[in-house]
């Protein structure tokens, strides 16, 4: 599953504050910000439970900041805890309802939990929202091959192919569709693509390899 935190960064109101001219509100807002981005941080050394720890301070102080729910249903996700990840990115996406990578983050936490028609719902809505979104056609793929259903698989990994072409994963696992499928030899020519792209390292990709002539 492909899965993704954001970055944001709210320069004016920290401006504004060194000018010395911000309200109440304006400086609470900015120590929101300030901790969604110590929480980024925390995010990226895996700090999941520091970060989680942020996000719940940067909520206390605005109870609308989509993207500290956003990002903590993140760490949730990372952490294992797939029912609070699906809390909050319900929330993120009740404050901002075309946010389509909400979306698809909450179909990766219905994934973690084998629920795989609510995934593809999801993946579908975040499709819905923006068709040139190649990681919710790669999450759909993935949680149509894990129903045995190859061909909207390989439909979903071949739309994420057309949009990001170097996107190796996709052609490995289109590769594992088509080798469940008996379809050997488109199998083989998506690994040998996937490791033109730099993905041979993958283990389980250089096995599958063997069985190619």
């Amino acid at each position: 599953m492909k899965l993704l935190f954001r970055i944001i960064f709210k320069i004016f109101l920290i401006l504004t504050i060194l000018a010395g001219c911000a309200t109440t509100e304006e400086i609470k807002e900015t120590d929101s910000d300030e901790l969604l981005n110590q929480g980024i941080a925390l995010l990226e050394e895996g700090q999941y439970d520091k970060a989680i720890s942020d996000y719940n301070k940067a909520i206390e102080i605005n109870p609308k900041d989509a993207e500290a729910y956003y990002n903590r249903g993140y760490a949730y996700g990372e952490k294992g805890e797939y029912d609070k990840a699906i809390s909050d990115y319900t929330k993120a996406i009740e404050i901002n309802p075309k946010d389509a990578k909400a979306y698809s983050n909450l179909g990766v936490a219905y994934d973690g939990k084998g629920q795989y028609d609510k995934a593809i719902s999801d993946y579908s809505k975040a499709i819905e929202i923006n068709p040139r979104y190649a990681d919710a056609y790669y999450n759909r793929g993935v949680a149509y091959g894990e129903k045995g259903e190859y061909d909207k698989a390989i439909s979903d990994y071949s739309k994420a192919i057309e949009i990001n072409p170097k996107d190796a994963e996709a052609y490995d696992n289109r590769g594992l569709a088509y080798y469940r499928k008996g379809d050997y030899d488109k199998a083989c020519s998506d690994w040998n693509r996937a490791c033109e792209l730099g993905s041979c390292k993958n283990y389980e990709l250089v096995k599958r390899k063997g069985d190619c002539k």
